[in-house]
Order: C-alpha cells, then sequence, then structure tokens
C-alpha cells in the first residue's frame, strides 16, 4: 500500500470524535455540545471526513441528517475503536507502570527457581500480570508475541539485549543407596559407574571429567528431556548425573539426592534476559529486569536477603 493510500485511511482523531459523536447522537448540534465545540466545526470535521475516505456518511435532507448503510458499518467499526483508545490510554494515565509482561521462561529454572520468589515481585508491582510460556530453545521474536525470555547460553541472541543474571556450578549427584553401593571417593571412580545424561547439556560430564584432568570418552549411559525427570531417576538409584546446585536444593535438604563428590565445577554458560531491542523501554520490562537482576544477584550470595 501506497504512503498516499496509508494516508488516506488513517483519519485524524478529531474527524473520528466528530463522526462518533454525530453518528450516536444523530445530530451535529448535539454532538457539538458533547465534543464542546461549534455546529459549523463538526460538520467541517465530517465533510472532510467524507472527502478522505470518499464515501457519503450521511444523508442530508431538511435540517436532518441519518447514517447511509456504509456509515452505519463504520460507525460501529470506529465506536469500538475509540472505545479501545480510551481504555488504553485510560490504563496508561492512571497505571504508568502497570501492564501485562509476556514471559518465556525454561521449564526447570521457572518452576525451580524463579516461580517460588514471584511473590515478592507482585507485591512491589501489583499492577503488573505476567503470562508465561516454556521455550526451553530459542526462538525468533518477531514471529513471537513475547516482550522478554529467560535463556540459558552465551548472549548471542539476534536483535536483542541480553543481560546477564547468574552464572551455573554442576554437581554430581546420586541417591544415598547409590552411594552406598558404589564406593566414590574420586572423580575417577565415576567411570565405572552408571552416568545419567541431558539431552540439552550433552557435553555436562565430558567438561567435568575434563575439569578434573580426565576423559570419559565411550562412556554411554540413559538420556532425559529435562532435568527434573534426571533427578527422579537419579533419586531412583539408576545413576549419577549432574546438574545445577541452585536447580536441586530442596532435593539435597531432603536426602533424596545427595553429593556423590562435593566437587562443583562453573560452567562456561550463564542465564540471560534478552529482550527485543524495541522492548526495551516497556515498563513492565523495566521493572521485571530490576527485580530478577536483585534476585540473581541474592541467589549468587552477592547481596543481603534483607
Amino acid at each position: 500500500m501506497s504512503e498516499n493510500n496509508q494516508r488516506r485511511l488513517l483519519p485524524s482523531t478529531s474527524m473520528l470524535a466528530a463522526f462518533d459523536a454525530a453518528a450516536r447522537a444523530g445530530s451535529f448540534t448535539i454532538a457539538a455540545q458533547e465534543l464542546n465545540l461549534t455546529q459549523g466545526a463538526i460538520s467541517k470535521q465530517i465533510n472532510a471526513l467524507e472527502d478522505q475516505l470518499g464515501v457519503a456518511l450521511f444523508d442530508r435532507s431538511h435540517q436532518k441528517i441519518t447514517l447511509t448503510e456504509v456509515g452505519k458499518t463504520y460507525a460501529r467499526d470506529i465506536q469500538s475503536a475509540l472505545d479501545m483508545i480510551r481504555s488504553a490510554s485510560s490504563r496508561v494515565a492512571t497505571d504508568p507502570g502497570g501492564g501485562v509482561l509476556n514471559l518465556a521462561i525454561l521449564p526447570t529454572f521457572g518452576t525451580r527457581w524463579l516461580i517460588p520468589r514471584l511473590p515478592s515481585f507482585f507485591k512491589e508491582n501489583p499492577n503488573i500480570t505476567i503470562s508465561f510460556i516454556t521455550k526451553p530453545s530459542p526462538f525468533d521474536f518477531r514471529t513471537e508475541d513475547l516482550h522478554t525470555a529467560i535463556h540459558y547460553g552465551t548472549p548471542n541472541w539476534p536483535n536483542a539485549d541480553s543481560t546477564y543474571l547468574m552464572g551455573e556450578e554442576v554437581v554430581p549427584v546420586c541417591s544415598p543407596d547409590f552411594l552406598r553401593d558404589n564406593a566414590v571417593t574420586t572423580a575417577s571412580d565415576l567411570l565405572s559407574t552408571p552416568l545419567l545424561h541431558i539431552y540439552s547439556r550433552p557435553n555436562a560430564w565430558p567438561d567435568w571429567f575434563k575439569a578434573h584432568g580426565l576423559s570419559d570418552e565411550g562412556h554411554e549411559g540413559m538420556y532425559f528431556e529435562q532435568f527434573m525427570t534426571a533427578a527422579q531417576a537419579a533419586a531412583a538409584g539408576l545413576g549419577s548425573v549432574l546438574l545445577p546446585k541452585f536447580l536441586v536444593e530442596n532435593e539435597l535438604k531432603r536426602k533424596e539426592l545427595v553429593l556423590v563428590l562435593d566437587q562443583e565445577v562453573k560452567s562456561e554458560y550463564g542465564y540471560f534476559l534478552v529482550t527485543p531491542h524495541e522492548k526495551l523501554d516497556y515498563a513492565p520490562v523495566i521493572a521485571f529486569r530490576e527485580w530478577l537482576l536483585h534476585e540473581a544477584a541474592i541467589s549468587q550470595n552477592q547481596l543481603p536477603t534483607a
């Protein structure tokens, strides 16, 4: 569509307000009173609107106006559109920091780390509503109705700002019975035991063994799609699994899982909040980013909890 056509099909709000008032009242005089204008001003705005659209919206005869059939349809659509604009303007005027935040989360990070902390966010931001969408892998913001996303990996998301949240230390865990039945005192001892793997972290064990000067080349084991499925398998005694320590804090406290070796290895990747450049100034995004950075700092023992 050409620029001229776009302009022709986007009348001014003053024209539309005049038409809406006259269509509802059935009178230019009453519309003028409603909008605190003269009758001549209302007539001029509506004439200009009809000229711009190239259609007659009113029949004018004997000082009486009635909507044409086209005018009736247009009046319904314009009234609905103006109501939406009024509602949106009211929300912004009364609550400039509120709104809906469409957030993509990683499944386990969302349920284990983020959601338990959210009450404090809503206490600070009662007029923001979060709509969650689970996205375990990168996606294109241009095709998704999302304001921001939590991503694990490197800060290389195209056309988006990446805010670093926290790193990740992984530890080998297993069930108490498994540890009792398998004498593991050094990293090399694990090479002769069943190892559990996660599809999204295929290099977790190789990197962990490499950090200890070892190679696990040729070592096979069961694979799982989700962290918590792998954790449940480990709790059932099927083997050891490498997991981010902060994601299995509850299982460790309840002794459902135990550390095989208390030897953390820091991942080269991290958690990031990624936001399309055009959404960076959206008030709910700003509020969520500030809160999330504070919570991440507390989680990493960089800030006191109170």
